[in-house]
């Protein structure tokens, strides 16, 4: 990371104007707003108190040990294969959390950038630790992006929430958002034990609503296996998503008492930028 990349994704979050290097560790416009880059690499643009919650420590802790164990390979490969053709320069990971399936990404050629968002600065800063070409950036979804409109070739989205007038706005013409969402077979079986929390039956057909107006859906694949997790990979896979928001009030999430075949259910969709702005 050099503040001369960082700079080139972002723009103010105050007057919308773009952001460049104004001192050894700080951005600035050319009004006068100016913000502190993190000695770690990344900057913080949130202009408010966030509506949500981000990731915490523990979670991405739990995140790492289960990614780790190559769970969810197939669907980082899937995720590589759908972004290839594209031969982007510039990709914006919406919800990047530990950066996993970015980093896949990369690879595809050596003056491939990323940016890696998320609500978490703990998410961010273990991203932009993970690989040298990966910029990191803490903003809220839910408010006008500080990305500069047109810079982004694709766009991905993984169990994160979405913007989609944001998400037009900050991808070229023509350019790819790619979302991974859960399938209503995942994690059912953790679900009947009570052990994760419920999720919204017709969630893929939600999506494509939600994103008709700015997007045109171009691709769908699916993705299904059952895993045989020990104790501690249920655990682990536990704590890493939503349900660890809903742990017990003494704050221990609920244990799984042995080791558990575990659905893992995935849809992937590609989404291609229409080229009007329905706004």
């Amino acid at each position: 990371m050099s503040l001369q990349t960082l700079s080139e994704w972002l723009r103010c979050p105050n007057c919308f104007l773009p952001l460049a290097p104004t001192g050894a560790l700080r951005l600035g416009c050319s009004t006068g707003h100016s913000f502190d880059v993190n000695k770690r690499g990344f900057i913080n643009l949130l202009t408010g108190p966030p509506k949500f919650i981000g990731d915490s420590a523990a979670m991405l802790d739990a995140r790492d040990s289960f990614l780790a164990a190559g769970w969810y390979k197939p669907l980082q490969a899937a995720i590589r294969t759908v972004i290839s053709p594209e031969h982007p320069r510039r990709i914006l990971d919406v919800g990047c959390g530990t950066g996993y399936y970015l980093r896949e990404a990369l690879p595809l050629g050596e003056d491939v950038r990323a940016l890696g968002m998320d609500l978490s600065p703990t998410a961010v800063s273990r991203t932009i630790r993970s690989h040298d070409r990966i910029d990191g950036l803490v903003a809220d979804v839910w408010s006008p992006l500080p990305v500069q409109g047109a810079s982004v070739d694709v766009i991905l989205n993984v169990f994160a929430p979405r913007n989609a007038a944001e998400f037009h706005r900050v991808l070229r013409p023509g350019g790819l958002l790619l979302v991974v969402v859960p399938r209503p077979t995942h994690l059912r079986e953790l679900r009947r034990a009570g052990l994760a929390v419920e999720m919204q039956a017709d969630k893929a057909a939600h999506l494509e609503a939600s994103l008709a107006a700015w997007f045109a859906l171009e691709s769908a694949q699916h993705l299904e296996q059952t895993v045989a997790l020990c104790v501690a990979e249920v655990a682990s896979l536990i704590g890493m998503g939503p349900s660890s928001h809903h742990a017990a009030p003494t704050g221990h999430e609920p244990a799984p008492a042995s080791a558990q075949d575990v659905t893992i259910a995935f849809d992937i969709f590609g989404f291609r930028r229409r080229a009007t702005d329905p706004r």
